[in-house]
């Protein structure tokens, strides 16, 4: 039991520190600029990130510099703000928080866009598949169950349920065809933007 609670606790301060932006020593030996420009190059949404780090840092009474670390945010900022990068974080299924400069945001958008609409087809395509699949298992386990009972109307019912569901799974597998024919076209157009980032995307993204 004694174990167990230590175990338990061991949990609970792991979830704790989890949710600090900083930990106590990261605080106390803080580089405020170079913790902005990290900050910014990933992204952060700078109001949040920063309330973040005063939230971690009041545990040991370390006021953060938030002019240190502000002016160090906007040098990371041209890190993050790349037509490739945003191509990488549109495929990532990364939220962004409308922190590029005019003069960089259009490229990021671009490569934002794409990258947004290959996640989207690929994730439809994941959930899709792992529907047929655990409606193929239902449809075992409703053919196991027929092999198993003499009851005709519980028999009428599981195959009228294996009916539904091989519907199902064909509607679906159909959907992941045309799916994946849309998914193609994304990626064909993924590589040539990354051979050439600053040329125009397709319409649609």
């Amino acid at each position: 039991m004694r174990l167990y609670l230590w175990a338990a606790a061991g949990i609970a301060m792991a979830a704790l520190t989890s949710c600090n932006s900083l930990s106590k020593e990261e605080c106390a030996a803080a580089d405020w600029s170079v913790i902005g420009q990290e900050d910014g190059a990933s992204g952060k949404d700078p109001q949040d990130r920063f309330a973040a780090h005063v939230k971690s840092c009041a545990r040991i009474n370390v006021v953060p510099d938030q002019t240190r670390w502000y002016e160090g945010y906007q040098l990371g900022l041209p890190r993050y703000c790349t037509p490739l990068n945003g191509l990488s974080r549109g495929e990532a299924g990364d939220a962004y928080y409308n922190v590029c400069p005019p003069e960089t945001s259009a490229g990021f958008l671009r490569g934002y866009g794409l990258g947004q609409q290959a996640y989207r087809i690929r994730s439809r395509i994941s959930s899709l598949r792992s529907d047929v699949s655990f409606k193929d298992m239902q449809a075992d386990r409703n053919y196991d169950a027929i092999k198993k009972t003499q009851d005709n109307n519980q028999r009428r019912a599981l195959r009228d349920e294996i009916d539904r569901l091989d519907r199902d799974i064909r509607r679906a597998e159909r959907e992941i065809a045309d799916l994946e024919f849309d998914l193609y076209a994304v990626e064909r157009d993924i590589e040539a933007f990354r051979r050439n980032p600053g040329a125009p995307v397709s319409p649609g993204y």
